[in-house]
């Protein structure tokens, strides 16, 4: 519990650190739509289409009540004195025609002006999405070694949806509410100076109590996106590990601690509708104070003969509308804000999953014979503290070699610096001759095989599973793999054999039966270097005796480097080498063919 709760302090401390760093910067509105921009690329059509209806409906709005005007200065005047107006019933035909044409034009323009927001927010939140997938998918290692999976699921789902509210669902609408207003107001100049003075001399109030109120909605929404983001990462840990929570009986202990957190989140959330709700209030009082001054001046000049009733109505009609986007700033507030806050995390996102750079010539590699060489290699996983020191190794094409020593050694690491998921600070990987710096790193991950401890299956087919060794590769040569591991029997017994489904993670089949998937798919991959991660950790002899002849049909010929803990598989290898103290040391070794490693025996 005190290491959950020096957790938690330092989640808050990194929160308000960031939040002071925050205010030198942009604003989380300005960065959201900074965000954004980049990607309505092929929509900004549709987006142009979009402002024109808008246009449009302002239009409409500002000749709404110009019909009524028109009935209440010519004909109530007259019928009120007794005298005929002229052509009265024509005239009130008209108006009431004007009224329906206005009614019927505002509405498709409004339906026109929804459709083309609409489609521009769903396409850019799609692209958008996919953009922090990608830039997530190509993240060092050390960003995911430090992330939190359901955070980073959060933000990828949650977060990007509520972006589309910030830029185009709330944002797009409320521009047209603000040339509404701006139109409206220019009208109201025309019409009466004064009483248009006294109207926008309330807007400025309005505007600075939105913004006090926008800003702490702006922060609570934060508060709260953060921790559903944390809970979101409880959650998806806690599922992970459903097994042994059940079988030390914690159900309780992390039911209560979820329970804890969900609590906070939901403090925030009611303290941002609360902070919303109050600014909507207060800017009802303000509208209905600038109605009440706008009735009492407005009808005193009527009596004066300086307006008549008609220009009154007008004055009230758009009074009601002009302060229709502060009405929509004070409803749309909390959207907005939660919106910003959770495009402020999606830019964090991709500033922080920065890819691994690659070099501006990096050359291709069409061939990989599997000739490795480490010439005085220092790696760190982080800055100033080397894993690898000054290290050594050469290993010649088709030769096995055991890498060994104690956890935490680098062993892991080495196998991520032959993948290219990290560089060395100092010396040189080279792979046939090759800086391998200078080298793609697609090129070399194409024509490199790993076999991990926990083998990687995901919620689709046996056959798609192994087919991911080498996309695009025909039925027919994920089968001969699957039969060269000596795999094809517990397929073909499977109840929809090569097209069954597998369970997430590969729940549905047993760990033998994952590792030869597993390894058949390494093989389709046709590799010319092989890195095997503790292979056989945790299976039963037979299951390691099965896995070791599919490893021995895999590693036939090819360079191959094994990271075990395991002493029975040492003799399976050409040569085994100690990492100590982050450096590679030659060990005396029995070459194949003199024993037979234990597990096979």
């Amino acid at each position: 519990m005190s290491r959950d709760r020096t957790a938690a302090g330092s989640r808050g401390s990194r929160g308000r650190r960031s939040r002071r760093d925050r205010r030198g910067g942009p604003s989380p509105l300005r960065r959201t739509v900074a965000l954004v921009v980049p990607h309505t690329r092929g929509s900004r059509t549709t987006a142009a289409g979009g402002l024109l209806a808008l246009l449009a409906e302002v239009a409409f709005r500002l000749a709404e009540p110009w019909p009524l005007k028109l009935v209440l200065d010519t004909v109530v005047p007259a019928a009120a004195g007794g005298r005929a107006a002229p052509d009265a019933v024509r005239l009130i035909v008209l108006a009431g025609v004007a009224v329906v044409l206005v009614a019927i034009g505002r509405a498709a323009a409004a339906y026109l002006t929804t459709v083309a927001f609409a489609l521009v927010g769903s396409r850019t939140t799609t692209r958008l999405r996919a953009t922090v997938n990608d830039r997530l998918l190509h993240a060092a290692p050390a960003f995911h070694a430090g992330a939190r999976t359901g955070d980073l699921v959060t933000r990828v789902v949650g977060d990007v949806g509520r972006v589309q509210e910030a830029a185009i669902t709330a944002g797009l609408p409320l521009l047209g509410s603000v040339l509404t207003f701006t139109a409206m107001a220019v009208v109201m100049l025309v019409l009466d100076p004064l009483l248009a003075v006294a109207v926008l001399a309330v807007a400025p109030l309005l505007l600075l109590t939105g913004r006090r109120s926008s800003e702490r909605i702006t922060g609570a929404s934060r508060d709260q996106r953060t921790r559903e983001g944390a809970l979101a990462a409880d959650a998806s840990e806690t599922y992970a590990s459903i097994a042994f929570l059940q079988a030390y009986d914690l159900q309780d202990q992390r039911a209560r601690a979820f329970r804890a957190a969900d609590d906070g989140s939901l403090r925030e959330g009611v303290r941002a509708r609360r902070l919303a709700a109050g600014l909507e209030r207060r800017v009802d009082v303000l509208v209905g104070v600038a109605t009440a001054v706008v009735l009492v001046v407005g009808a005193q000049r009527v009596l004066a003969g300086v307006l008549t009733v008609g220009d009154l109505v007008v004055f009230l009609t758009y009074l009601k509308a002009a302060f229709k986007p502060v009405r929509d700033l004070a409803k749309h507030t909390g959207r907005i804000a939660r919106a910003a806050a959770s495009g402020e995390r999606v830019a964090e996102t991709l500033e922080r999953a920065a890819p691994l750079a690659e070099e501006t010539d990096a050359r291709r590699l069409r061939v990989l014979h599997g000739y490795v060489q480490l010439e005085g290699v220092t790696v760190e996983r982080t800055p100033g503290t080397p894993v690898l020191r000054g290290a050594d190794l050469q290993v010649r094409p088709g030769e096995r070699v055991a890498v060994v020593g104690p956890s935490g050694c680098g062993k892991s690491t080495t196998l991520q610096l032959l993948l290219r998921l990290l560089d060395p600070v100092a010396g040189r990987l080279l792979l046939d001759g090759h800086d391998a710096r200078r080298l793609r790193r697609r090129d070399v991950r194409d024509r490199t095989a790993v076999v991990l401890q926990e083998p990687v299956l995901f919620a689709a087919s046996v056959r798609e599973n192994v087919r991911l060794g080498r996309p695009g590769a025909s039925d027919a040569d994920v089968e001969a793999a699957v039969r060269a591991v000596g795999a094809e029997g517990f397929v073909r017994a499977l109840p929809q054999g090569y097209d069954t489904p597998v369970s997430e993670r590969g729940g549905s089949l047993s760990g033998g039966q994952r590792q030869r998937l597993a390894i058949a798919r390494a093989l389709l991959r046709e590799p010319g270097l092989v890195l095997l991660d503790e292979p056989t950790t945790g299976l039963d002899g037979e299951s390691a005796r099965t896995v070791l002849h599919a490893l021995d049909r895999l590693t036939a010929g090819r360079t191959t480097i094994l990271v075990t803990h395991d002493a029975s598989l040492l003799p399976w290898c050409d040569r085994v080498v100690e990492l100590r103290d982050g450096r590679f040391t030659e060990r005396a070794h029995e070459a194949p063919g003199h024993g037979e490693p234990a597990v096979a025996r």
